[in-house]
Parts: C-alpha cells; sequence; structure tokens
C-alpha cells in the first residue's frame, strides 16, 4: 500500500514593510484554509513569511532590527495559524527569523523553518545553513543582502525528522543551490525537502545571471529530487516588495525529477500534489543506491578542503 502525502506550497506575495504580523497571519490562515479545501495534509510557506525581507537595509545598530525577529514560536502573533492548522488537521512548514537569548547573555541570531504536524506538535526546526550575502554595508548597491550581518549559519548541519508518514528535511533558499545539502539529507533516507526561499531577480554581483533565476532555481532542485530520490517543495517569497522584484515559480519536483506542479503568479498562490512517498524507492533503490554505488573513500575534498585548491 503506498504513503501517500497531499502537500501544498503555499506561495506568497509581497510583504511590505508597513504590514503587521496579524495581517501577514491572516493571509496564512486563508491560505491554510485553501489547501485544506484541496485537500493539502502538509503546507509549506517561503522563508521569513512573517516580514518583509528585511536584510535588504542595513542598520549599524543591529538591535534595531530586533523587531524582525520571533522570541518563540507560537507566540502571539502566531498562535491563531496554530488553532487553525489544528483545528483542521493540517500540519504546516513556516519560515521565520528567530533570535535566540542564552542564559549567559550571548544572543544568536538564526533564520529558521519550523515543522508542525497535523496535530500542531512541533516537529522540529530547522537553521539555515549556507547564509548568502555580505557582512558590511555596501551604499553602492541599489538594495542590500545582508544576510550575513543579520544571521549566523546554522552548526547543525541537515537533520531529516520522522513526520507526516515519512522521512522529512528542511533547507533554506540558498541552501537550495548546494549538492551537498541534498546528498546530506538523502544519507539519511529524506524523502520530503521543504524549502522556502526569496530570490532578488536583480543579483548584483553578477547581473548577466538575471535571466536565469527562473532556470537555476528549477535546476538546483530538480537535480537534488532526482540525486537522492526524494520529493522537493519549493516555495517563494516573489513578486515586488519593497520595490525589490522577487522570482516566484514555487514548485513541487518529484523524485523523478519532473516537476508535478508550479505556481503562476508572483502573488498569494497555492499549490498542491499528491505525493507518494514510496515512489522515492524507485530511485533510491536502483540508479542512486548509495550503499552499493557510492564511494566515499574518493570523495575526501568534499569534507576535507574548503575553497578551490587547483593543480600546480
Amino acid at each position: 500500500m503506498s504513503r501517500h502525502l497531499t502537500v501544498a506550497a503555499a506561495q506568497m506575495g509581497p510583504v511590505q514593510k508597513h504590514h503587521t504580523r496579524a495581517e501577514v497571519v491572516d493571509r496564512l490562515i486563508a491560505m491554510l484554509r485553501e489547501a485544506h479545501r484541496m485537500g493539502a495534509e502538509l503546507v509549506v510557506y517561503p522563508e521569513l513569511a512573517l516580514t518583509t525581507f528585511f536584510p535588504r537595509w542595513f542598520v549599524d545598530d543591529i538591535s534595531e532590527a530586533d523587531h524582525w525577529y520571533e522570541r518563540s514560536m507560537p507566540n502571539d502573533a502566531t498562535q491563531p495559524l496554530f488553532d487553525e492548522a489544528k483545528r483542521l488537521g493540517v500540519g504546516f512548514c513556516l519560515g521565520y527569523a528567530h533570535l535566540e537569548e542564552g542564559v549567559d547573555g550571548s544572543v544568536h541570531r538564526w533564520n529558521v523553518q519550523t515543522l508542525v504536524e497535523r496535530d500542531g506538535s512541533v516537529v522540529g526546526t530547522y537553521k539555515k545553513t549556507h547564509i548568502p550575502g555580505h557582512e558590511h554595508h555596501e551604499p553602492d548597491r541599489p538594495f542590500q543582502h545582508a544576510e550575513r550581518y543579520y544571521f549566523e549559519p546554522s552548526p547543525e548541519g541537515f537533520p531529516v525528522w520522522r513526520a507526516f508518514g515519512g522521512v522529512v528535511g528542511m533547507a533554506i533558499c540558498n541552501d537550495r543551490r548546494w549538492p551537498e545539502t541534498y546528498r546530506v539529507m538523502g544519507l539519511q533516507g529524506v524523502e520530503l525537502v521543504l524549502i522556502g526561499y526569496n530570490t532578488p531577480i536583480h543579483y548584483v554581483p553578477d547581473p548577466s545571471q538575471d535571466i536565469l533565476q527562473g532556470f537555476h532555481n528549477a535546476l538546483v532542485m530538480q537535480a537534488g529530487a532526482y540525486q537522492n530520490g526524494t520529493w522537493v517543495v519549493g516555495v517563494a517569497k516573489g513578486g515586488v516588495e519593497e520595490g525589490v522584484d522577487s522570482l516566484g515559480q514555487s514548485m513541487i519536483v518529484a523524485p523523478s525529477g519532473q516537476i508535478v506542479a508550479q505556481a503562476l503568479t508572483t502573488d498569494d498562490e497555492v499549490i498542491v500534489a499528491r505525493c507518494d512517498l514510496d515512489w522515492c524507492a524507485k530511485y533510491k533503490g536502483t540508479l542512486f543506491d548509495f550503499d552499493r554505488y557510492r564511494r566515499p573513500e574518493v570523495y575526501g575534498r568534499i569534507t576535507g578542503q574548503r575553497g578551490v585548491v587547483a593543480p600546480d
């Protein structure tokens, strides 16, 4: 008997600076209800879903940005989403900024996703690993991408969890571009990878890549799905947000690498696919039978070396 899970990608249109948490949560609940009507058992929201993409601005005193971060999850603002999801029996995956204060007075700022089961219980929280952008103010840019100023990279890597009748992992935005992201989860038997992203169309360091944003977005998620025999759900916050145009094209990708559902707008939009988790075994047990075909003894450079070392 196949294990089927109906998954929704709840793409968001822009969240502007003046939008309140309550306004955003109302939008999330509206999409949750729409997804439920479409038969979804799990709804995936984008990266930093509760706020505008605030790393596009730089502040000299980072504490001035603390209002963009959540200190707990759920909290007063998001409790209505948790309550409605539990009432409907629908799980969800939510991206947001998290500020963690240690008992020693330390402060950590993370870009995270939290996975919530159909009964309202928190399965786990993933911290973004590959932090893109820059650490310092670059005033010549048309907008900043100061993620490396606002967020620490995760020291935890890519865990997976048993949830929703399968093995589930998470990744955030730039993580999706790195093959190691999928492979580390693939080596743990992952069957469903949930990814939220905010991707500006204009890439300041190399504008020649602008026209390829959609192609690259699909390329990496399709490759990650196929090469690891897993479903991949990629969900955007797109459209023109605070003057910056961002990619939509949210998609659900099968273990074959085929796109089985894709968003058509850059607005709030729900797409759904009925995912057969047993389909993963067709690839995990044949072409990508890791135990039979992998050669870890010759892959030492992958973990033993960081930058490029060219031959003499």
